[in-house]
């Protein structure tokens, strides 16, 4: 899915100095090592391990850490990933399978950071009297094909032996795809929460697969233009400090925060609350375990080259990506402890 064209953000920074004027540049001549003052824009889609960015913007996070950020909430997670490939926006929350479809495509990023592990939130969802992944031969699905619910859903079909070609695939995206479960146009769906719940509203529904079932697949993260680390590392480095921070922050504040969450998720507070098995939020440590070179479903090269193989052998990726400068983890090993 392409997106709509968006104004870049470096034409917004040039229109805002200049009208700031010179004097306002002095002493700035070193912003990467310093910390640019530039706002920094963060995009974020439906997903509970990324709710947790609207409570650091809420409760003034991101300013106690110093850097200046416009976080942009897409409705659409694919235009969330276009613009951060395009360059219209400066970092993203997205998935690892979703991210090297982007490498791949030549796109120049850096995950700097590990919010959550999927553990149950990505579902396969079927109509009542469909119970296993083998019913789904020759019955309707709906997905958003090339993301990262198509990926479980052909994990899914893989384990019971059963290809994309035994299903007839319907292309939707993520919300409309659980909408047209739950008004009974499709006899199944894949989805990731909040639009689980949609679709579970459709009576007799029920999960015959989810990401628990495939430990390590379905890692989340920030993602950054390589550029941005580059020209500005002391605001990537903020940025991570913030999402420690805030993550403290809602362990204190439990109910307060699941209010803010549950309100930008569009579901009420018991249903979020739902979500916690479901999504396990990574702590610094876990983090720096991922970036950690591996042979195990926790290490990030590990899983991406799992990943890798299963895109391009299905036709999601054209060409195996290559994984330099993927994984930098020097935010996250310099974030306090």
């Amino acid at each position: 899915m392409i997106s709509r064209p968006r104004p870049r953000l470096l034409t917004v920074l040039l229109t805002l100095l200049t009208l700031a004027g010179v004097t306002a540049l002095s002493g700035c001549s070193d912003s990467s090592a310093s910390g640019s003052g530039s706002k920094i824009t963060i995009g974020f889609s439906a997903w509970p391990g990324w709710f947790p960015w609207q409570v650091a913007q809420e409760q003034g996070l991101f300013t106690k850490n110093g850097v200046n950020v416009d976080l942009k909430y897409f409705d659409n997670y694919t235009d969330s990933i276009n613009a951060l490939s395009s360059g219209a926006i400066d970092a993203n929350s997205q998935t690892l399978n979703d991210t090297l479809s982007s490498v791949s495509g030549g796109a120049k990023l850096s995950i700097v950071l590990v919010n959550d592990n999927s553990t149950g939130n990505d579902k396969v969802i079927a109509r009542d009297g469909i119970t296993s992944i083998a019913d789904l031969k020759g019955k309707k699905v709906a997905v958003e094909q090339g993301l990262v619910d198509h990926y479980l859903l052909l994990l899914a079909l893989q384990s019971a032996k059963l290809t994309e070609k035994d299903i007839q695939l319907v292309n939707l995206p993520t919300d409309a795809a659980a909408a047209a479960f739950k008004s009974g146009q499709v006899d199944a769906v894949a989805a990731f929460a909040p639009f689980t719940s949609t679709a579970l509203e459709r009576p007799g529904s029920r999960a015959i697969s989810t990401s628990a079932e495939f430990p390590g697949a379905i890692p989340d993260h920030l993602v950054t233009s390589q550029k941005l680390v580059k020209d500005h590392p002391k605001d990537v480095q903020a940025l991570v400090n913030t999402w420690f921070e805030t993550l403290a922050w809602i362990k204190n504040n439990k109910d307060a925060a699941v209010k803010i969450m549950a309100k930008r998720g569009g579901v009420s507070e018991a249903d979020y609350k739902t979500y916690d098995a479901g999504t396990t939020i990574f702590t610094r440590q876990q983090n720096i375990d991922a970036f950690t070179p591996g042979v195990t479903p926790e290490h990030l090269d590990f899983q991406a080259n799992k990943i890798i193989d299963f895109i391009v052998s299905t036709g999601l990726a054209q060409q195996r990506p290559s994984l330099d400068g993927l994984f930098d983890d020097q935010f996250v090993k310099a974030a306090p402890q």
